[in-house]
């Protein structure tokens, strides 16, 4: 018996070795991609034994999964087999839009880090349905941007369901990655999420504290074969569009256009990339989301235009979130000094070049020319940036950057409001990442620099995070000089020194509904030497998470505010609170997000309690319903009662925004979003038809109106249109 117990043992050892590298083989017969699993897969070596991720990480995958890998000349070639243990079932999808998103959708997902630096990684995913998704992970797919959808290429998916399983087939081009010839070795990792059994497993274990696209945590993808060099790797993609806008307000402001133009990706080596446009449209974006603006500062829109977001990372990933260096929607977009409002001007033409020169630097550098326009003084301005990225340790990294923007245009011939000659910023950030994981953080400093150079122009800043699964803790501070100006950038506050910090502590239950759940504490001060404290809040927390994917959000929040310039807090226009008055108040933050696995789930979120020297309720969140396969409609909304005592005015501000996602097919997608703000008396209509008529290649109709709505005793007036615009655009992806 014992020899019996000590063969079963070895057995398992052995299969554990095993699996944790999985062989990569040549096949001479090609794949079909149609979610039928052929004999060619046969010779392919497995990988198997996926770990639970979610809701435990200690146990193997109830819904296990089988990958295998091939590959010919042209493509690698990847299966994974879905097993369902309760048999034949229904799948989850939002619809049958590209680039799903969510951990309640059915998926399937392979992760690829060619370079085997555990920091940047590309992901491509198939859901039952044969959806497609492919993103980009950086910053070994920690923190906010570590995970992104917006990247787009050419590759091929589907997906068939069986009695009891589902099948994903992949073919993804050599040309569609990144890698050096004569390699031996790939990072690799899978992962499934199963709505079923609300489960998120992976092939290489990964600490449930960590995202499901951790880098620290690959196996290796064995090569049969060296790699080799792919020929040439050029891609064109002409666009023509033509539309027509008609301002009922400003009648001389309507016009009516023809454009066309291109972008063009160019390989220069297997590492690095080249993307050239030449007036780029950007048309087919859709509108921002609009909030209820209640805050004293500039409110951070993200960059939503293609262009910018391939290795986003090398160009946005400076400073944090409040304090960048480099904000790409200042480029194409310009601030009438008169109006005070933003407008459009052209783009003639931008290049970019990002990527690996070899395995420790990545490179990027982008420079774009901005039009003139006349209408407002502006002269034509060009915008460069240049970063360096080294590899330093095992997974951290130094970081360089030098951002320029300059006219070469005569001062003579423009408003000196209009007219700088130039603006530069210079820094360096260090950012660390632990083998493990375990340890992240930050290290900055940039400096702005200007034809007349202030002092105090500079920003630095420390953010250090520890994390384990049952505790974890950060601290971040920063100083913004008075007078850091990095024209391309985005900054929140200046003149201002700030410290923070958050501690959570995690209690996960052995039985029950609830995954994990504990308490925690956070604080923010900042100041500066002039005025003392500006800002500050303490928060009592507690988080409960359930393995239906359901979670709840409680803070008790301590505040103080100093106004050091007047501020109106109705929103409404108005009397402002004085300047150089101070106000502690107390307030309620909670939200709550339901099982995103059923048909009808919503988020509700509250910011309420005392109000500078008054009262807010404030309830926001969105209600959505999922028609599967074809779609979804929801509504997002935000009411805040404002209550002020006399002489100061009360409020009723009311944000709504039903919106409507259609996908008849894989590729024919119908979006339609309103938004009525009371807040700036504005009611938005954007509605999108797209036609991905060919891989990566659009036609887009795209319909906005904005007219003028008012809120009168409870009912919304709707009044005249301001601006009307129909535009279509057809884009085509040509490879070379």
């Amino acid at each position: 018996m014992r020899k019996v117990f000590l063969a079963l043992f070895l057995l398992f050892v052995g299969l554990s070795l095993v699996s944790q590298s999985v062989e990569i083989r040549r096949t001479t017969t090609p794949v079909v991609i149609d979610g039928v699993i052929e004999s060619t897969w046969a010779m392919a070596d497995s990988a198997y034994n996926f770990q639970q991720f979610f809701p435990f990480d200690s146990s193997l995958a109830v819904a296990q999964s089988v990958a295998r890998l091939l590959y010919d000349d042209e493509f690698i070639y990847v299966s994974g087999v879905m097993k369902n243990p309760a048999g034949a079932r229904k799948y989850i999808t939002p619809s049958l839009r590209r680039d799903f998103r969510g951990e309640a959708n059915d998926s399937f997902s392979v992760i690829f880090d060619a370079f085997q630096d555990n920091t940047n990684g590309i992901l491509f995913g198939v859901n039952p349905f044969g959806v497609r998704r492919e993103g980009l992970i950086s910053n070994g797919g920690s923190g906010e941007n570590g995970f992104s959808l917006d990247w787009d290429n050419k590759w091929f998916g589907e997906a068939k369901q069986y009695d009891g399983y589902w099948v994903v087939e992949m073919a993804i081009p050599f040309k569609t990655l990144r890698f050096t010839a004569n390699q031996r070795q790939w990072n690799v990792n899978f992962y499934r999420i199963d709505s079923e059994y609300a489960e998120r497993s992976t092939w290489s274990p990964i600490s449930r504290n960590f995202s499901i696209v951790n880098l620290a945590s690959m196996r290796k993808m064995n090569w049969d074969e060296p790699t080799k060099k792919t020929s040439s790797n050029i891609s064109f993609i002409p666009y023509v569009s033509a539309g027509t806008t008609t301002n009922f307000e400003q009648r001389d402001l309507s016009e009516d256009n023809v454009n066309a133009g291109f972008d063009l990706k160019y390989a220069v080596t297997s590492g690095l990339n080249l993307d050239l446009t030449v007036n780029p449209d950007f048309s087919q974006v859709e509108v921002d989301q609009q909030v209820t603006n209640l805050d004293r500062f500039e409110i951070f829109f993200p960059e939503r235009r293609q262009f910018f977001l391939e290795n986003a990372d090398l160009f946005s990933n400076y400073g944090n979130r409040n304090t960048r260096p480099f904000f790409s929607r200042r480029i194409g977009i310009a601030r009438d000094e008169n109006t005070g409002q933003n407008i459009q001007n052209p783009i003639p033409v931008g290049a970019r070049l990002s990527g690996k020169v070899n395995d420790d630097l990545r490179l990027g550098f982008l420079s774009m020319q901005a039009g003139r326009d006349e209408s407002i003084g502006l002269p034509s301005y060009n915008f460069s940036m240049l970063t360096l990225q080294q590899k330093v340790f095992s997974r951290s990294n130094v970081s360089f950057l030098l951002v320029n923007k300059q006219t070469f245009e005569n001062a003579n011939t423009y408003d000196f409001a209009n007219y700088n000659e130039w603006n530069r910023t210079l820094g360096v950030d260090y950012n660390l990442a632990s083998a493990n994981n375990v340890w992240n953080g930050k290290l900055f400093y940039h400096q702005s620099i200007d034809e007349i150079q202030p002092d105090k122009a500079f920003a630095t800043g420390l953010e250090l995070s520890y994390g384990v699964p049952k505790f974890s803790a950060n601290i971040f501070s920063q100083a913004v000089g008075a007078n850091y100006n990095p024209e391309v950038g985005f900054v929140r506050r200046r003149d201002i020194r700030q410290l923070a910090g958050t501690a959570r502590y995690s209690f996960f239950p052995v039985a029950g509904e609830i995954q994990r759940h504990g308490p925690g504490f956070d604080f923010d001060m900042l100041g500066n030497s002039e005025f003392g404290f500006l800002d500050w809040d303490v928060n009592l927390l507690y988080d409960v998470f359930w393995k239906s994917s359901a979670n709840f959000s409680l803070r008790l929040r301590r505040q103080y505010t100093y106004l050091f310039d007047g501020f109106d807090p109705s929103g409404a226009g108005g009397l402002a609170l004085p300047s150089g008055t101070d106000y502690i108040t107390h307030l309620l933050v909670a939200s709550y997000t339901s099982d995103q696995r059923k048909k009808f789930f919503y988020e509700l979120s509250t910011r309420s309690g005392e109000y500078f020297n008054g009262t807010r309720i404030n309830l926001e969140g969105s209600f959505s319903f999922r028609y599967q396969p074809l779609g979804f409609t929801s509504i997002d909304f935000a009411y805040n009662k404002i209550r002020l005592p006399e002489p100061y005015t009360d409020a009723n501000l009311i944000l709504v925004g039903p919106r409507f996602d259609f996908t008849f097919t894989k590729k024919l997608f119908w979006t339609t979003f309103v938004q009525y703000n009371s807040q700036i008396d504005n009611l938005n209509i954007n509605s999108r038809l797209q036609w991905r008529f060919a891989p990566v290649s659009d036609f887009f109709l795209v319909y906005t109106d904005n007219y003028l709505a008012t809120d009168e005793g409870g009912f919304i007036n709707i009044g005249q249109s301001k601006v009307r615009a129909i535009v279509f655009k057809m884009t085509y992806w040509l490879n070379l």
